[in-house]
C-alpha cells in the first residue's frame, strides 16, 4: 500500500476535495485554530494559492490511490532557528487508519533533511491526540518534553507534547 501514497504540490483543482475533507470538526479539534472551521472552498482556494508561492515548496497534498487524502507541510523557522522546521499534517477522515499519515510524515521528513538542508524537525501535539504521537514515534521522532497548560483549544487548556527528530550523520 505504501507505494500508493505520494506527496505532490497542491493545485487549484484540489479546491473542492480539500474543502470537503478539511470541513470536519474532528480534524479541526487536532490542529491549530489557524485552520478555519467551518472550512469552505474560499478557504481552500486561499490556502492553495499561498502554497503555490512557496519557494522552496514546503506544503504538499497527500495523495492516496490518486485521491487527495490530506495535507502535510514544514514551517521552516528563521534567524538562529533557520535549520529547524515545524511539521504539521492532517488526514481526511475517510482515509484514517490506513497508515497514510505515517508514510506522509516519513516522506516530508526525508524531504526536509535532504532538500531543505534542515538539521531538526519538530512537532507540538495536543495531549489528547495519541494517534498523532504514534505517527511521529513510528518515524523515529522522540518526545522531548511536555509543555504544561500551553494550548487553548475548544475553550479548554491542554498540555502540548513536543517531539523532534534530528538529521542523521
Amino acid at each position: 500500500m505504501e507505494e500508493s501514497i505520494t506527496l505532490r504540490p497542491l493545485a487549484l483543482s484540489d479546491k473542492s476535495a480539500l474543502a470537503q475533507l478539511a470541513n470536519n470538526k474532528k480534524i479541526w479539534d487536532n490542529v491549530r485554530d489557524y485552520l478555519p472551521h467551518p472550512y469552505g472552498e474560499t478557504d481552500a482556494e486561499e490556502f492553495i494559492n499561498l502554497t503555490l508561492n512557496e519557494d522552496p515548496r514546503q506544503t504538499f497534498a497527500i495523495e492516496f490511490r490518486g485521491a487527495l487524502a490530506g495535507v502535510v507541510g514544514l514551517v521552516v523557522q528563521t534567524d538562529v532557528y533557520r535549520k529547524s522546521a515545524e511539521i504539521g499534517y492532517w488526514i481526511g477522515e475517510p482515509f484514517w487508519n490506513k497508515g497514510i499519515a505515517t508514510k506522509a510524515v516519513g516522506l516530508i521528513t526525508q524531504y526536509g533533511f535532504e532538500n531543505l538542508g534542515l538539521n531538526r524537525i519538530y512537532a507540538g501535539i495536543f495531549e489528547y491526540n495519541k494517534a498523532s504521537m504514534v505517527v511521529l514515534e513510528k518515524n523515529g521522532f522522540k518526545q522531548e518534553g511536555i509543555s504544561k497548560s500551553a494550548v487553548l483549544k475548544n475553550g479548554k487548556v491542554w498540555d502540548e507534547y513536543r517531539y523532534f527528530k534530528l538529521r542523521e550523520g
